[in-house]
């Protein structure tokens, strides 16, 4: 699939890294550092403006590497970019560790992901089929 892209950054476009990749890395496009302080939040800036095709969506995720060793992450996880969005893509970062986390321009911030999506039309009823589980919530079905 071919997807339109402008890059207004000074970095080389998002690509995978090996032949299995699901997501691209995505980096930030800073003029100046970002310091994030404990539960502190920021948009980070990337350069990249997409069109996508409809019936399709880019996933915002956190990288595991960022999350596993300093406790940064992607807020809305995974944020959603829609096939009619044509602004600069944003990531929204939070710092979940004890300490501050300086983002640097180049660093890389989160992982885009590609998806199909199906649209939903809505059938009201009066009643739902029977299942097994049927209305039991959060750990209802006995997994331990």
């Amino acid at each position: 699939m071919k997807i339109k892209i402008i890059n207004k950054s000074t970095h080389l476009l998002p690509h995978y890294e090996t032949s299995a990749s699901a997501g691209m890395d995505l980096r930030a496009n800073i003029t100046t550092p970002i310091t994030l302080k404990p539960l502190e939040r920021a948009i980070v800036k990337t350069g990249l403006f997409i069109e996508l095709p409809v019936g399709y969506e880019a996933q915002v995720r956190p990288r595991s590497g960022l999350a596993a060793k300093k406790g940064i992450t992607v807020l809305n996880s995974p944020g959603t970019i829609d096939a009619d969005y044509r602004g600069e893509i944003g990531v929204i970062l939070v710092n979940l560790s004890n300490e501050d986390f300086t983002i640097e321009n180049d660093e890389r911030v989160a992982q885009l992901v590609i998806a199909k999506h199906e649209r939903a039309e809505w059938v009201e009823v009066e009643e739902l089929s029977e299942t097994d589980r049927g209305s039991g919530g959060f750990g209802s079905t006995g997994v331990k």
